[in-house]
């Protein structure tokens, strides 16, 4: 799989609901492409859903410009977080409430939810953002408490709207990024919007587009958006009917949200039927697999496209390609994703173009005229025709790809804070172009033998202060770690040994192993999870990307884990057909 996508954005009227701000009228906004090799375009508003124009247009300044490679200095860094202090401290808005009036009349406080490495990868890339005062991470882990990307929450109920709002009005929280899905399909967005709290994320409605892949089949179909042909079912001898019917090669998926497990490809039809019997009558998957999707195979290139929305606009991210396949050469069962690159060359201009008007398009605006206004990211999974510069839609997620979420938080130049802050005030439209390196980015995903099926936790991991030395476009993202003494003493211990608040730290063994852990003593981080850690690596092109981060890989020694030896492969296959 190979997956490119530079960056464009079109602007959607919203219908009026009541927990949102009223919405603009229609547009559609170009955003400089974020090609490796291709400096940032400028950018032009023309009117939604017309053709999009090939001619040049005024520029508009930017916002982000490199303060990313000038803030790479650790010493800057902690510079500039003073200043913020200072200046906050002398604010005449230092007392107005979180999110009110202008977003720089204060840097942010900003509360990330989730643990796992997309987490980390967006308390890394907010953490370096400006306007960011402080960040919290809610459970949060290990790597990223003790990497100082942010202050994390072990202890914070983030299954309880009331504890998670509380918090945020105790600690002055001006924006909260959901990551994971199940907050998102839970309706957490929901409650944290009505008690006025900045929501980065679709409400509980909204995340229908992942939550049920039967409702987003049903928008594809209301709103003309180009999809795979598709059948749901919750019996299982009228499935099977349909797949001998239809014949193979054919896709069975799980309804719900299966962990990116609940995909099946049959290349036979007794391999399909089983899949059927694993999730409607074994209950494979739970509730996820009560009801099933059954698509036809599409032939061409997966790609990646991710857009943040804000009710009534659209801001693609850089592009993206994961590889879901645990095995190499995309083979055996998919995973929630073995690795990733960014930028991907499949999807070309004249594809992102079609994307834009044909899928991500007519989406916000379907979700708008149903009443399910969009807010968040939409992560498009899509099979590309590059023959023909089309795509269709695969699927939706609403929130940040993981592991493309590392890669893009790698190349993004830009305010992260302030861009999600601007969707969730619904003023996308006046933000300035995105600014991203021009290096690739490439993240090798380390993951406990077993996966995606049983695995052991527990295990120790070595050699991951000589990876991170290995060069400095090196960034090791955490997934599932978590410290040796907190795996001994389990339960309240092995969240506190995740990395909490000072005040919420177990003192003795585990304050002993932390410290350990950072005087960079060995054989302290254990795993804690199928996918564990996200190696990623900078590079002026992906196969220098892929060296970087693969040399790193080699640093860690850790005989229960394993990895893909070919990410990034269809793409550096295809520099060296251009060299």
């Amino acid at each position: 799989m190979a997956r490119a996508l530079s960056a464009q954005s079109c602007l959607l009227s919203a219908s009026a609901h009541p927990l949102l701000p009223p919405q603009r009228s229609a547009s559609f906004l170009r955003q400089p492409s974020a090609t490796a090799g291709l400096a940032p375009s400028s950018s032009a508003v023309i009117p939604a859903l017309a053709a999009v124009s090939g001619g040049a247009s005024p520029a508009v300044s930017s916002q982000g410009g490199r303060f990313m490679a000038r803030k790479r200095a650790a010493g800057a860094i902690r510079g500039r977080r003073a200043v913020c202090r200072a200046e906050k401290a002398e604010s005449s808005n230092a007392t107005a409430a979180p999110g009110d009036g202008d977003a720089s009349a204060e840097p942010l406080s900003v509360l990330v939810v989730g643990g796992g490495g997309r987490e980390h990868a967006l308390c890394y890339a907010l953490r370096r953002s400006p306007s960011t005062a402080h960040v919290y991470c809610a459970p949060g882990n290990a790597g990223i408490a003790l990497s100082g990307d942010a202050t994390c929450l072990p202890s914070l109920d983030i299954r309880s709207s009331s504890s998670v709002i509380q918090f945020c009005r105790e600690n002055r929280v001006g924006l909260v990024v959901v990551g994971p899905e199940a907050p998102l399909v839970s309706g957490l967005v929901d409650d944290l919007t009505e008690n006025k709290i900045p929501a980065f994320g679709p409400t509980q409605g909204a995340a229908q587009l992942e939550g049920s892949k039967g409702f987003m089949k049903r928008i594809c179909d209301k709103y003309g958006i180009p999809t795979a042909k598709h059948a749901s079912f919750t019996d299982p001898a009228k499935a099977k009917d349909y797949i001998r019917e239809q014949g193979v090669p054919i896709v069975v998926k799980a309804d719900g949200l299966a962990a990116g497990k609940g995909v099946v490809v049959a290349t036979a039809i007794e391999e399909a039927e089983a899949a059927v019997t694993r999730m409607l009558v074994d209950g494979e998957f739970g509730s996820a697999g009560g009801q099933v999707l059954i698509e036809e195979f599409l032939t061409g290139e997966e790609a990646s496209f991710f857009a943040v929305v804000d009710g009534a606009s659209a801001v693609p991210l850089a592009s993206a390609q994961d590889h879901k396949p645990v095995g190499e050469g995309d083979t055996g069962p998919n995973t929630g994703g073995m690795g990733a690159y960014s930028p991907a060359p499949v999807v070309t201009p004249a594809v992102e173009r079609f994307v834009m008007e044909r899928i991500i398009a007519p989406t916000v605006a379907g979700m708008k005229a149903e009443g399910l206004p969009f807010t968040g990211v939409l992560y498009a999974g899509l099979m590309v025709d590059t023959s023909a510069g089309t795509a269709k839609l695969l699927e939706y997620n609403v929130r940040f790809g993981d592991p493309e979420c590392q890669v893009l938080m790698k190349r993004l130049e830009s305010d992260l804070s302030q861009l999600l802050l601007s969707a969730c005030r619904g003023t996308l439209s006046a933000h300035p172009p995105l600014q991203w390196t021009t290096d690739a980015a490439l993240v090798v995903v380390l993951a406990a033998k077993g996966y995606p099926g049983a695995y052991e936790s527990g295990t120790p991991i070595h050699g991951l202060a000589a990876a991170a030395a290995t060069d400095p476009r090196v960034t090791i993202f955490h997934a599932g770690t978590k410290l040796k003494a907190a795996e001994a003493a389990g339960g309240a211990a092995t969240a506190a040994a995740a990395g909490g608040a000072a005040e919420e730290r177990t003192p003795g063994a585990l304050g002993e192993a932390e410290k350990a852990v950072k005087e960079g003593r060995e054989g302290q981080i254990v795993a804690a999870g199928g996918r564990v850690l996200g190696v990623t690596a900078l590079g002026g092109s992906v196969g220098e990307a892929q060296a970087v981060a693969y040399r790193a890989v080699d640093k860690v020694e850790w005989k229960e884990g394993f990895c893909r030896r070919d990410i990034g492969w269809r793409a550096v296959e295809r520099e060296r057909q251009q060299k």
